[in-house]
């Protein structure tokens, strides 16, 4: 049996960790909180862009540019990714669940943009080529980070140096599930923006002013900008659920980890205690003899 000391010691290294994991999981929960109303008032414009460009694109004719442009016929097709990971672990599956979902959907020497140091620090030793990554995972996600994700990825698929644009974001279900999603958005195809979350609305025949390819050069980087930064935020905010779910299973682990330890405390003193105690009988009768 350990003695009281050792046990001491034990408890009170488990207490230090219930204090950090009791503060990590009220700053979860905090910017949960926030998270969630930023996440409820960008999901409408995150999935009617969608829709609208959707709705839009039926009406194109079936050589729409280069923003369609699937290059088949090339070889050495070049497949680049936007991969949002955290900054930091001690958030259950939430980091493991993306980077288990690129290893397994994304071809090996594929293009990764990775946001969140998790991500980047696992794919560094992987066969993937890290392009580009952007220092966004830690703080909350902002218009402007979204623009110049989508203004780069613009160019470099504009330019021919890849041939295909995919998001793999973690969308929040609940505070205890977040499932991990991934959305391809160049070559632009309608099938990929038929989704209607809004409500379904009858087709609609647009006007299309100056011409098609105008239009699309005008919306295509705003349809990016909107989609990106909804994945940053639905990201965002999963992580901070993940979190707090983590911390506050890993605050009861810690809680019955003392008492666990206090009854072997409690039965190591009682220990002690009878030990004294029959030294004392054993003496006093040593001394009566």
């Amino acid at each position: 049996m350990e003695s009281m000391r050792d046990i001491r010691t034990r408890a009170r290294s488990v207490r230090q960790s219930l204090q950090m994991t009791t503060a990590m999981k009220l700053i979860s929960t905090s910017k949960l909180r926030k998270a969630r109303r930023r996440l409820e008032e960008s999901r409408p414009y995150f999935d009617a862009i969608r829709q609208t460009l959707g709705e839009i694109l039926k009406g194109l004719p079936s050589d729409r540019g280069v923003w369609f442009d699937k290059r088949r016929d090339k070889e050495g097709r070049r497949i680049a990714t936007l991969v949002i990971t955290a900054d930091r672990g001690l958030a259950g599956a939430y980091n493991s669940a993306v980077i288990r979902h690129v290893e397994e959907d994304i071809p090996k020497g594929s293009i990764l943009l990775p946001i969140g140091n998790v991500g980047k620090r696992h794919f560094m030793d992987k066969e993937y080529l890290l392009l580009e990554d952007y220092p966004t995972a830690s703080k909350e996600p902002s218009v402007s980070d979204a623009r110049d994700i989508a203004a780069y990825v613009s160019e470099l698929y504009l330019d021919g140096t890849i041939d295909e644009f995919r998001v793999i974001y973690t969308h929040l279900v609940s505070t205890v599930k977040q499932v991990v999603q991934e959305l391809t958005l160049l070559p632009l195809a309608p099938e990929n923006l038929e989704k209607r979350t809004l409500g379904s609305r009858a087709d609609i025949d647009f006007d299309r002013l100056p011409d098609d390819e105008a239009l699309l050069d005008l919306l295509v980087p705003k349809f990016l900008k909107g989609v990106i930064y909804g994945a940053l935020v639905e990201s965002f905010a999963s992580e901070q659920a993940a979190r707090m779910a983590a911390m506050e299973s890993s605050s009861k682990n810690a809680k019955d980890m003392l008492d666990r330890l206090q009854l072997l405390y409690n039965r190591a003193r009682q220990g002690a205690i009878t030990a004294e105690v029959s030294e004392i009988v054993a003496g006093a009768a040593a001394l009566g003899d």
